[in-house]
């Protein structure tokens, strides 16, 4: 039992060599990586798929602090193009550690502050840390802001930002989504 539970403290080797690609930060025009966890309503989730044909935010927290910006950035995407069907956004909290022995717990937590309605836009990954923070560009400076993608109608990255919400920042997404969403219109 001692040993089960120093080897769940300690966590599982990333990989063994050559049992994944090797990981390195999105940029532009990359496709975004296959992310599979659960939406708050308990609903498998798959990403880029659950956005497929949409243009997609993208906003990803690695530590608890971290739901301020997520969730400013989040209201703020919701308040400009939540009425725009032709868009999506997805909250994706990263739980890395002992996060998964309490599942339970956060989930239901997370659903209680979260709309009904809303639900469907949050995805919390348990575990998997290390390769999201890679994919992401994590820093330990920047820990406690939002990593964020935009992804277009075909999955692939349009934008990235990661940092505390700014004005700055709204600005170039506008014309992140404006420019994705010209992409894919029909000529």
């Amino acid at each position: 039992m001692l040993l089960l539970v120093a080897f769940l403290a300690i966590g599982t080797p990333a990989a063994v060599a050559g049992d994944l690609p090797s990981l390195k930060p999105l940029a532009i025009g990359d496709a975004f990586p296959r992310l599979e966890a659960e939406f708050l309503t308990g609903r498998k989730a798959v990403l880029p798929d659950a956005a497929a044909g949409k243009v997609a935010l993208v906003m990803m927290g690695f530590t608890y602090d971290s739901r301020h910006a997520v969730e400013k950035w989040a209201a703020r995407f919701h308040d400009e193009f939540g009425a725009n069907k032709t868009l999506t956004f997805f909250e994706v909290p990263v739980i890395g550690g002992m996060g998964r022995m309490a599942k339970w717990f956060i989930d239901s937590g997370m659903r209680r502050g979260t709309p009904k309605d809303m639900q469907e836009n949050v995805i919390t990954v348990y575990g998997s840390g290390d390769r999201w923070k890679t994919t992401m560009g994590f820093t330990k400076a920047q820990e406690h802001d939002a990593y964020l993608a935009l992804l277009g109608p075909d999955g692939r990255v349009r934008w990235l930002h990661r940092g505390p919400f700014s004005e700055d920042a709204v600005v170039a997404l506008k014309a992140a989504v404006t420019a994705a969403g010209d992409a894919a219109a029909p000529r």
